[in-house]
C-alpha cells in the first residue's frame, strides 16, 4: 500500500483555472436578475405590491455585494495588506 503523505506526486493539486473563481459573473448575473424582477413587479401594479420590498431590497444586497468585491478588489490590485488575496 503506498503512503500518501510521502509521495511528492500526490500532493501536487492542480489550480482551479480562473474562470471558475472569478466571482464577478455571479455577481453580475444575480444584480441584473433582481433589477429586472424589480421591473416586473414594479410595473404590474398592485398585484405584486407585497414582493416590491423583496426585490428592492435582493437589489440592495446584489449592489452592496458588487461595491464590496469592486473594493476588495481594487485594494488587492494596488497591494494593500488589508486586502482578500485572489481577486485581481
Amino acid at each position: 500500500m503506498t503512503d500518501f503523505i510521502g509521495d511528492p506526486d500526490r500532493r501536487s493539486v492542480p489550480d482551479i483555472p480562473a474562470r471558475f473563481t472569478d466571482p464577478l459573473p455571479v455577481l453580475a448575473v444575480g444584480t441584473v436578475a433582481w433589477l429586472i424582477a424589480t421591473a416586473v413587479v414594479w410595473l404590474s401594479g398592485a398585484r405584486w405590491a407585497e414582493a416590491r420590498p423583496v426585490c428592492l431590497m435582493g437589489l440592495a444586497v446584489g449592489l452592496l455585494g458588487y461595491t464590496i468585491f469592486s473594493v476588495q478588489r481594487a485594494a488587492a490590485r494596488r497591494g494593500a495588506k488589508t486586502a482578500q488575496t485572489g481577486l485581481s
